[in-house]
């Protein structure tokens, strides 16, 4: 049996208040099933409270401010839950460019909530669950939040409504005058986990610890080194002998109580940038002007709640957390060598509260199964700034799963329509504005139109291609089958791009990991196997990185294997065949040293040999120009940018044609079908496009600024 005490809180929710509480919390409790519980104005002060062990010796009993306190079966708890979830229609799947709510939210609603939640209240540490989470997928694992300095638990408020499509969440809230020594924390964290455990053993449990949390998760982690822990560490305050907090301890003891009002203005000088935390809720579609004036309105109202900063930190509590931080760190420093969990590290560079970047580094070093994502342009309190949604970089890093082994198929979530916009409008808007693209389809009866008409919106549907330098082509056409069709195509990409070998201790979050979160997945049969089964629309270069990595003179020559290596494979789902050719790469770039000029040139080759001799192989044992895979960064000029175009050329049906197609001859006349389709995609494209009035940037901006956008730019008549 585990006591603790579960609620669904909503977002403006107050456990205990002195004030009247804004709305109801619902207590979940084993003795008296569901109890709608509203806080009472009474206030009671923790301070000398017994320890977590002896309050769980009470057993069930109603404090004088109505907060149930029993003790719980979770697993019990939990198999209710699930039935609960089946019985309202929990979900089964999320749709393309979901809503997630991520910019909805800021860190004036983290104060506002954190208010709320301050107030004396008699009880223990405890999990909440904001209402706001919502019902997750089915077999969703289960995200334990172990928050930072505050306790309030509500550090994830950006986040909650993505998270909660995901995962169970629940958040743990250590009530503001607690003193519940680090010990006694973990003891009571390890207990849920081990619950948890007993309750779905094939499930990893995710901890997500934020500064002084990561301290928590981390000692979990050691303690339990036969559960698949996922752990998450946000700035973790293992450095803490090393931060500038040290140099508070004399001034918070000698501060005046009379003085106690600077404590919050000193506090954000620590914490990070205030316009990066005050634009996590503009809408970046907004113009520049509108932006600006919705930043200033944020930072107007920012700054009087920084005074709540004195109620939820106050000084007393800040004292008591600073040496609980160091005895925190201390503990999980000694044990460091026992956590065998997987381990994803996420460093601000501008981190002024704690030396996190230089300890990204100690700690992927010190603990077996760390990799880490490092966001320069942040400070401390990482998952309240702009920009950064904790879903995306789970998604982008490959971490998600609901099984022991991550499946890039199965685990895949498809993008919301906040990653479409912060991708596309900022991530790749330049290059998006630059290139202006524009593509065609040819419909069944071989007439070519602009748009993706030609292209049917249900799967399986392969699309078979030339890679043009660099793929430049990718990102283009994932948007656009996003915005017209709210399909995510999965590409299957060289296994390089999710090789290990490709981070380091100083990798950020960039195009690699977005093109994981957008759909990516290493070309190999078995996942194209699984992404035919569940009907997708995929994205399939046979020319590969040869291709994409052409010398000079070979633009928009096509590098195939000799043998059919897909064809089978789409007939045998039935699966819809769309040749297309992609040109542009020569108004955009120049290229003026290629692999073989690399080669001549001494140390700089050896580096390459070697490179590519760790690198993971595609096609070990082919023979033929396609099978040479030397990967290096090209030299390149860059132009005056022209304009990208596609063609997706006439669909070929394979329904029906599995069994003709097994002969060895038919599969390889249907290969070169579709090779030689490719091909004149190419030459109609490069001919065509001589007699578009827009290739020019110049004659595209002008256009823009006056009449139409991007996507319906005029260009040539098909």
């Amino acid at each position: 049996m585990t006591s603790s005490v579960t609620f669904r809180v909503s977002p403006y929710s107050v456990l205990n208040s002195q004030f009247r509480p804004r709305c109801i919390v619902q207590a979940s409790s084993s003795v008296g099933g569901d109890s709608t519980v509203a806080s009472s104005p009474e206030l009671v002060a923790l301070n000398g409270a017994p320890p977590i062990e002896e309050r769980e010796q009470i057993g069930p009993s109603t404090g004088v401010n109505g907060y149930v306190v029993s003790k719980i079966d979770v697993v019990e708890k939990k198999k209710k839950v699930e039935k609960a979830a089946k019985s309202t229609g929990a979900l089964e799947s999320l749709k393309v460019l979901w809503d997630d709510a991520y910019g909805t939210k800021s860190v004036n609603d983290y104060l506002d909530c954190a208010r709320d939640m301050i107030r004396p209240d008699g009880g223990p540490p405890r999990w909440f669950c904001p209402v706001e989470c919502g019902h997750p997928l089915n077999d969703s694992p289960v995200l334990l939040f172990l928050p930072g300095i505050d306790g309030t638990g509500w550090g994830l408020v950006l986040h909650h409504k993505a998270l909660g499509r995901a995962f169970e969440v629940r958040c743990l809230h250590i009530p503001v005058y607690d003193l519940t020594p680090f010990e006694g924390l973990v003891k009571f964290v390890e207990k849920t986990v081990k619950a948890e455990y007993a309750s779905s053993p094939h499930k990893p449990i995710y901890l997500v610890g934020d500064s002084f949390g990561g301290c928590l998760a981390l000692a979990v982690a050691a303690h339990n080194p036969s559960i698949d822990l996922v752990v998450l560490l946000v700035n973790p305050a293992t450095s803490i002998g090393r931060s500038q907090l040290q140099s508070l301890f004399p001034l918070l003891e000698a501060m005046s109580d009379n003085l106690h009002f600077t404590l919050p203005y000193l506090i954000s000088f620590f914490v990070g940038d205030p316009v990066k935390i005050a634009t996590a809720n503009i809408d970046n579609m907004l113009p520049p002007r509108g932006a600006l004036e919705q930043l200033s309105v944020n930072l107007t109202s920012l700054l009087p709640r920084l005074s709540g900063v004195a109620d939820i930190i106050t000084k007393e509590t800040l004292l008591w957390k600073l040496k609980l931080l160091k005895s925190a760190a201390s503990y999980a420093n000694s044990r460091l060598h026992a956590v065998k969990a997987e381990v994803l590290l996420l460093a601000s560079g501008k981190d002024n509260m704690l030396p996190s970047r230089d300890e990204a580094q100690r700690l992927m070093k010190s603990l077996k199964n760390c990799r880490g994502r490092y966001f320069k342009d942040n400070g401390h309190i990482l998952l309240m700034e702009d920009g950064i949604s904790l879903l995306s970089v789970i998604k982008g890093t490959h971490t998600y799963r609901r099984t022991k082994r991550h499946d890039y198929v199965l685990d895949f979530l498809p993008p919301s329509m906040s990653e479409y916009k912060l991708f596309f409008n900022q991530i790749a808007g330049v290059f998006r504005n630059a290139s202006g693209s524009v593509l065609f389809s040819t419909l069944e009866d071989g007439k070519i139109v602009r748009g993706l008409s030609g292209v049917p919106s249900e799967g399986p549907v392969l699309l078979v291609g030339n890679h043009m330098l660099m793929g430049l082509e990718v990102f283009s056409l994932v948007e656009e089958f996003l915005r017209e069709k709210n399909v995510a195509v999965r590409g299957v990409a060289h296994p390089m791009l999710f090789s290990s070998r490709t981070e380091n201790l100083s990798s950020e979050f960039g195009l690699i990991d977005w093109m994981k979160a957008f759909g990516a997945v290493p070309v190999s049969g078995s996942n194209l196997f699984k992404l035919f089964s569940t009907k997708s629309h995929v994205l399939l270069y046979p020319g590969g990185a040869r291709e994409a990595l052409h010398r000079k003179g070979e633009e928009y020559k096509l590098f195939w294997p000799e043998q059919p290596e897909f064809v089978r494979m789409a007939a045998r789902f039935g699966a819809t065949i769309i040749p297309f050719g992609a040109v542009g790469e020569d108004d955009f770039a120049e290229l003026v040293l290629d692999y073989d000029d690399f080669m001549k040139i001494p140390i700089v080759n050896d580096y390459i040999r070697d490179m590519n001799r760790q690198a993971p192989r595609v096609r070990e044992g082919k023979s033929g120009e396609v099978a040479n895979e030397q990967g290096f960064l090209p030299g390149i000029l860059p132009r005056i940018p022209g304009r990208l175009y596609y063609l997706f050329g006439k669909p070929i049906e394979t329904r029906g044609r599995y069994d003709i197609l097994k002969d060895r001859e038919n599969a390889n006349e249907l290969y070169l079908k579709v090779k030689s389709s490719v091909e004149s995609c190419i030459t109609y494209l490069l001919r065509k496009r001589e007699e578009d009035p827009y290739r020019s940037i110049f004659d595209r901006v002008t256009h823009r600024a006056s009449n139409s956008p991007l996507h319906k730019i005029p260009t040539f008549e098909p």
